[in-house]
């Protein structure tokens, strides 16, 4: 899937649904922002803000004026999940933005959120866009057990914390899909693996195991990752969610394990970064970032662990 393409999710039973490549950090197959055609449409999650108007290309492949647009619906605040919310809204005047409670102030003042931001990926700041304030008038507060009507479709609401405490994600019974958020790690579909998502401030490991937990319950038939794409799991979800669990527990081990042995931060990210195996997936420099980031994150959660 190239940068800038929609395509129809084709998994399992789903309908009306499709997905956009944002073209997130100028990488293919990284981040996604998902559509449903519905009599409220919607999109979900709206990536960093830069190309916002893939997103907007997008609604009018689907055949989706901008006036049309109801519903943009945000799985959490990290910037490149609601990045682009305040730009979908200007440019979509009837649709309100759903949000976690926990996170709402910061899309109508993102300061801290932008601050917190710089400070956890780094140069790869270059990439995003400046976020635009979302009017307080057009926020509309969601929490868990909270659902969000869409005609056929509804978008109901589960809280997940444990990457962020204002991270939820989003069941569709009618698709019986769950997008993710983070909740489940990135899927790199070209090498069909799942790799960890760790990033600073306030990762928390038992948290996103119980969220794998939240997901289990709701046990869905298809997983809508925004990074990145749509996957089948049918009868194989648990095993699909445990090896998540692998994933990210062996993940913090090796963190740990490189703090003992290196004792220095700045050497420990360095070496696990120079150790990423996706780089022809995503590039050498957005592999080795993002790894980087996530070793922050896992330091940061063994600080908070140890006191």
């Amino acid at each position: 899937m190239d940068i800038g393409d929609v395509q129809e999710v084709t998994a399992g039973d789903c309908s009306d649904l499709y997905y956009v490549d944002t073209g997130m950090y100028e990488t293919a197959e990284y981040g996604a922002v998902y559509v449903l055609d519905d009599d409220r449409p919607a999109v979900v999650d709206t990536g960093i803000g830069t190309n916002y108007e893939r997103i907007l290309d997008a609604l009018e492949t689907v055949g989706i004026d901008r006036e049309e647009l109801e519903v943009i619906a945000v799985t959490h605040v990290h910037l490149d999940h609601a990045g682009g919310a305040g730009y979908l809204a200007d440019a979509c005047p009837n649709a309100d933005v759903y949000v976690p409670s926990v996170g709402a102030s910061h899309l109508v003042d993102p300061t801290r959120l932008v601050e917190g931001t710089k400070a956890a990926v780094g140069d790869q700041w270059e990439f995003y866009a400046e976020p635009k304030p979302v009017p307080e008038d057009r926020l509309v507060e969601i929490e868990g057990g909270d659902a969000i009507d869409l005609g056929t479709h509804e978008l109901r609401v589960h809280e997940a914390p444990g990457h962020a405490p204002h991270q939820v994600v989003f069941s569709d019974p009618a698709n019986d899909a769950v997008f993710t958020a983070d909740a489940a790690g990135i899927w790199v579909p070209s090498l069909e693996r799942i790799r960890e998502t760790s990033p600073p401030s306030q990762f928390d490991l038992d948290g996103c195991l119980a969220d794998l937990e939240t997901i289990a319950e709701i046990d869905p038939d298809v997983l809508c990752y925004p990074h990145f794409g749509p996957r089948e799991v049918g009868d194989d979800l648990e095993s699909v969610l445990e090896e998540y669990e692998r994933v990210l527990t062996r993940w913090v081990g090796e963190v740990e394990a490189a703090r003992e042995e290196l004792a220095d931060d700045d050497a420990v990210i360095e070496a696990l970064s120079r150790e990423t195996d996706v780089d022809a997936v995503w590039g050498e420099r957005k592999a080795r970032a993002e790894t980087a980031m996530n070793v922050r994150g896992v330091l940061g959660y063994l600080d908070y662990r140890d006191r």
